[in-house]
């Protein structure tokens, strides 16, 4: 099928460059990651995805980490996995 419309969005550049960054490593472009959603939008008639505001609770959770309240920190990923008993 030719492709012959195209998108525009504004977002902004850091999100773009991380995206990209792990598009890349995937092997895929924006483009194709777009195509891919748009696919799935069509074939689920919807966002593949669900998209919900987090309970009372979890909204709790996501204020403290950003506080740093509740979050543990690790010298190594070997002592992260020490913690975790792995």
């Amino acid at each position: 099928m030719l492709k012959t419309t195209t998108i525009r969005a504004r977002i902004t550049p850091t999100v773009k460059t991380q995206a990209e960054r792990i598009l890349s490593s995937l092997g895929m472009t924006a483009s194709d990651a777009i195509q891919l959603l748009f696919h799935q939008i069509q074939l689920r008639r919807g966002l593949p995805f669900q998209v919900e505001l987090p309970n009372a609770e979890t909204a709790k959770v996501l204020r403290d980490s950003r506080k740093g309240k509740g979050v543990k920190h690790y010298a190594s990923k070997k002592d992260l996995y020490r913690d975790l008993g792995l």
